[in-house]
């Protein structure tokens, strides 16, 4: 059975744009999506058991993974430190420690913990899921030129997942767990309130990873150019160093640079997909 079909609702390029004139109905619509909708929850659940049954490791080594100086961040960091001659950004102590404060604390952490990893690791096979049910309303160029965007879509979601565990997540924690007003105040965190800081600092990265997929979208609908984007490059970069520092709110100078670089890096990748949609939607203007 190919990719692009279902058992419920037949997906044929033929039978949606060019068959016998019989298109689906709206509650055929609805029924088709219904069935898209279940398999990814489908999906969510089942990696969300295994996440469960593997949340000791899960826990220790991943979640909890920025909360320690041995984090590989942190010994990067130190071995920068090093090399340029600025010991303080050697991370070598956390200040802070984490506490579950409801009975039902841990539980709920273990839950919630499952249910991220789940959604992180079926987020693939969602978006393959919606992508099927989209696909057969597109005329044939557009699917030509949106080929490959379930892989596009999913290489740079796990892209920004990577950048913001190892790089975003590192830099937020240690500043926040280390900022004190007072000597006097100790840093005693719920476990929640960290799980929440951790996934959300991660999951934004994972989006705003999609800026190249973003703006080749903008670019098809006619809402932004190529020259448009080179135009305001200078005013682009002014604002993913202001966003570099939002997410790092460390105040020196090389965590906003480490972390604005693949920022600037995914700019200029969207500059070359805009030009690249660009140029083919000119040619096929000329036709």
């Amino acid at each position: 059975m190919a990719l692009d079909q279902s058992p419920e609702i037949e997906y044929d390029d033929e039978e949606e744009n060019e068959g016998d004139g019989t298109e689906m109905t709206f509650i055929e619509h609805l029924e088709a999506l219904r069935w898209h909708l279940i398999r990814a929850i489908v999906a969510i659940l089942v990696f969300m058991i295994g996440a469960w049954f593997s949340m000791g490791f899960i826990f220790n080594k991943v979640i909890l993974g920025p909360a320690q100086p041995e984090f590989w961040t942190y010994r990067k960091l130190c071995e920068i430190g090093d090399l340029v001659g600025i010991p303080s950004l050697c991370v070598d102590k956390l200040n802070f420690s984490l506490m579950s404060r409801e009975v039902s604390g841990q539980f709920m952490m273990a839950l919630t913990a499952s249910a991220i990893i789940g959604l992180l690791f079926a987020f693939p096979y969602i978006f393959w899921e919606i992508w099927r049910f989209i696909k057969p309303g597109l005329k044939m160029t557009e699917k030509k030129a949106s080929r490959g965007a379930v892989f596009f879509v999913t290489l740079l979601f796990f892209m920004g997942i990577l950048f913001g565990y190892y790089i975003v997540a590192p830099f937020a924690i240690n500043f926040l767990v280390n900022f004190q007003i007072d000597p006097s105040i100790e840093n005693q965190f719920d476990i929640q309130s960290y799980i929440g800081v951790l996934a959300t600092l991660t999951l934004a990265c994972g989006i705003t990873f999609q800026l190249p997929m973003a703006i080749f979208v903008l670019t098809k609908v006619g809402v932004v150019t190529p020259s448009f984007l080179r135009e305001y490059r200078k005013h682009a970069i002014v604002v993913l160093l202001i966003v570099a520092a939002i997410i790092t709110p460390s105040p020196d100078m090389i965590s906003q640079i480490l972390v604005a670089i693949p920022l600037y890096i995914l700019y200029e990748v969207s500059v070359l997909v805009s030009q690249k949609e660009y140029k083919r939607m000119q040619k096929e203007a000329a036709k």
